[in-house]
This record gives structure tokens, C-alpha cells and sequence, in this order.
């Protein structure tokens, strides 16, 4: 199963693909260079059968500015540009799935997903000579990370469910 994942931004996203759990691109790249790879990967597949999920932004009760609102907008158009269908996953969704807790913060979800495609800093990232899978993820990257797998995990226990293996 293929997801592509993004951690939208208003003016820059970061996004990811990870097929079948294991990480096959990434990047941080302009709002607009997002939605033309999605409309391009809507006509002429590069990850047929991908599933889009972003991250979704939560009513806290707290006052947002300007740059929540613009947030939105690019979630609509990345929607669009995919062609509709898309998973929202939300913050609290990541953390519970990754920690275990609500409290978990961006530190707790990198320890997280670099136990889960290590174990452990050496084999998750590497080094410049003996790259790891996720070499070179920095930044707004690994939330997009921890929005895809969220995604994959949520995605293979449904599937678990529909077959009756799980309730």
C-alpha cells in the first residue's frame, strides 16, 4: 500500500511516500510544486493506487491567525489536485499512535520513528559512508513521516478488521 503524506505549510510543504511501510521519497517543497506533483500523479501515476493523507488541523478553543486559515486553503487544494479522497490525520492521532500519549511532543515522535525504522539512531538514519532509510529527513519531514505511517498503521487495521482478524 502506497501513501503519500503531507505536512502542509502556507507557503511550503513537506510530504513523503512510503510504500508498504518503507520510505521511497521525500522533500519540503512549495505549496504550488505540491498540488502539480499530486494533479501529475492524479493523470499519470508514478504510485498507482496511492492513498493521500494530511495532516489536519485541530480546533484547540484558542484564537488562530492568519497563517491557520492559509494552512486550510492548501489542504483543499491538495485534496483537489489528488483528486479527492483523502485521509486527515490529525496531531493528537499521530501522537497516540507513535507514544502512546497525548503529551508526546516533535522530539517523542522522531524517537519514535527512528526506533521504529531502526532500531535505533545508527540503523534508522546512518551515516554519510552507510545511509539508513531515513537518511537526509530533517525538519517539517518528519512530520509528514509520522502522518504516513500513522496512515499505514490506521490503513492495515482495517484491513485487519475487514477480514475479521481484529476488532
Amino acid at each position: 500500500m502506497r501513501i503519500i503524506a503531507i505536512d502542509p505549510g502556507t507557503e511550503r510543504s513537506a510530504w513523503v511516500v512510503l510504500d508498504n511501510g518503507r520510505l521511497v521519497t521525500f522533500a519540503y517543497s512549495p505549496n504550488a510544486e505540491v498540488a502539480a506533483t499530486l494533479a501529475e500523479e492524479r493523470r499519470n501515476p508514478r504510485f498507482p493506487g496511492a492513498r493521500l493523507a494530511i495532516e489536519m488541523m485541530a480546533s484547540l478553543g484558542l484564537p488562530v491567525g492568519r497563517e491557520v486559515f492559509e494552512t486550510c486553503v492548501w489542504i483543499g487544494r491538495f485534496i483537489e489536485a489528488f483528486g479527492g479522497d483523502a485521509m486527515m490525520i490529525y496531531r493528537s492521532t499521530v501522537k497516540a499512535n507513535l507514544c502512546h500519549s497525548n503529551r508526546a511532543n516533535d522530539s517523542t515522535i522522531r524517537a519514535a520513528l527512528i526506533d521504529r525504522f531502526g532500531p535505533g539512531k545508527a540503523a534508522a538514519i546512518g551515516t554519510r559512508g552507510k545511509h539508513g532509510p531515513l537518511y537526509g529527513v530533517t525538519g517539517d519531514v518528519w512530520q509528514a513521516l509520522a502522518v504516513a505511517v500513522t496512515a499505514h498503521d490506521r490503513l492495515e487495521v482495517d484491513k485487519l478488521q475487514r477480514k475479521g482478524v481484529m476488532r
